[in-house]
């Protein structure tokens, strides 16, 4: 049937084919440049090779979206993913199991006679808790050549990680400015020089920098690199990759060992949420200020969980505990990810992705409020825009996580009222429901946006 459909803001620099989406489904136009290609990968065994492994995320060819164009060969519809994330939103972890993911993608590749030609970390989703690959036409004819997607690779992962592990954790933010990963030569300028006694990242970041400088604007003699050679390539950068640890603590990384809770009223803030969260009824909840994704995993017995924090160790935490419908997020919401790329359209930004769901916003808006200077009236007014319900807590100002913020600053913050709060709140939401937490100077609200 020919009806309308929507281009991919991101797809469009692959000659061999692009991403549409019509009526919440995706497909991936496959050009006829790519058909010696498609052909191979189909009838060598390697794409379904690829989706039993759970490695390449299933497709198949369809007929219900026509495309008049002589350059189109197949159309393929892709099996469905509720959230997109990015890089620069993901723990230390999740970017380590991804560029793991893509090297063991290569091997399997090599031995059906073929490789990728684009180790982009974008072509990763993280989906039922693992990252699987995306794009069925990153995949070319293999060649004794040196390995084409090399320096993506190590830009898009290996310096990446390796500032995480041996600088900060926090400069996976990098990222967001560099989106073709970052330029080797920052990387190897940044890590310490003690780096230089790994082999691992001498060779594939100080050296590999070195080279890319000093041949840059000269042509290079490529020289034959058989598949031996290769899988030795592929072990050295697994054997780096799996040998970097994180070893840096964060402010909120233990937020549950200095809590105020006790036992009766975590227990009791448990129930509540839960009671809350079944009244709701979309098919995605946000927790935002999520922590180690602890309400998260509650909320994931009903829907997909986005669960953002901004704590990366904290978020890394909540990966490792692995929940195949919970998306842990590295997301800051006074400073959410913007939309980047050409054209600011390549990578929507995190609240353009959101959408309009179920968001818990639990022992958070006192940090909006306090730490960061958000009115109430700017929350909510956010809140609103993404928020079909709203589960929020509001913590009176005598509770002691209160005093101790404004331990050190000015009371200023007259707006910071439970008064107020139900206010500025009755201008967007209407209250269902709220339950005190036992044992605490807090409160939790169950609301519904009246402009849905």
């Amino acid at each position: 049937m020919k009806e309308m459909y929507e281009r991919n803001g991101g797809s469009f620099r692959d000659p061999k084919g692009y991403v549409l989406h019509h009526n919440k489904n995706v497909y991936r136009v496959i050009n006829t440049s790519y058909q010696e290609e498609y052909d191979y990968c189909i009838k060598s065994g390697l794409y379904k090779k690829l989706i039993d492994e759970g490695l390449l995320l299933s497709f198949e060819e369809s007929l219900d979206l026509e495309i008049n164009s002589k350059d189109v060969y197949k159309i393929v519809k892709q099996e469905g993913i509720n959230f997109i994330s990015y890089p620069y939103e993901w723990s230390f972890d999740m970017i380590k199991d991804a560029a793991i993911t893509t090297l063991k993608i290569q091997e399997i590749s090599m031995e059906y006679g073929m490789s990728l030609k684009d180790a982009s970390s974008y072509n990763i989703q993280f989906h039922k808790g693992k990252p699987i690959f995306i794009d069925i036409t990153s995949f070319e004819m293999f060649e004794e050549k040196p390995w084409i997607a090399y320096r993506q690779f190590c830009e898009h992962f290996l310096g990446t990680l390796a500032l995480m592990a041996k600088k900060d954790v926090r400069l996976s933010n990098m990222l967001v400015n560099y989106i073709d990963g970052i330029p080797l030569d920052i990387v190897s300028n940044i890590i310490p020089k003690t780096t230089f006694t790994n082999f691992g990242l001498t060779a594939h970041l100080h050296a590999h920098a070195k080279a890319q400088k000093k041949y840059e604007d000269k042509k290079i003699n490529k020289k034959k690199l058989g598949k031996l050679q290769l899988r030795g390539i592929i072990d050295s950068l697994r054997s780096t990759i799996k040998n970097l640890k994180l070893e840096q603590k964060t402010e909120w990384a233990d937020y549950y060992d200095d809590t105020n809770y006790t036992t009766e009223a975590e227990k009791n803030k448990l129930e509540i949420v839960k009671k809350f969260i079944d009244k709701t009824n979309t098919e995605i909840i946000v927790d935002f200020g999520s922590n180690d994704g602890r309400y998260s995993k509650i909320a994931a017995e009903k829907s997909l969980v986005i669960s953002i924090d901004i704590d990366p160790i904290a978020v890394n935490n909540n990966y490792k505990n692995q929940n195949n419908n919970v998306i842990p997020i590295i997301g800051d919401l006074s400073n959410p990810s913007p939309s980047i790329g050409w054209n600011n359209l390549e990578r929507p930004s995190l609240l353009k992705r959101i959408g309009k769901n179920t968001c818990m916003a639990l022992a958070l808006i006192h940090h909006l409020r306090i730490t960061f200077g958000i009115p109430l009236s700017k929350q909510f007014e956010l809140f609103s825009e993404i928020s079909e319900y709203l589960i929020i807590e509001f913590i009176d100002k005598n509770d002691s996580q209160i005093i101790k913020l404004l331990q050190n600053r000015e009371d200023v913050f007259d707006d910071f009222t439970e008064d107020s709060f139900i206010k500025i709140a009755s201008e967007n939401f209407e209250i269902l429901e709220n339950s005190s937490i036992k044992d605490s100077k807090r409160k939790i609200y169950l609301m519904k946006n009246r402009n849905k």
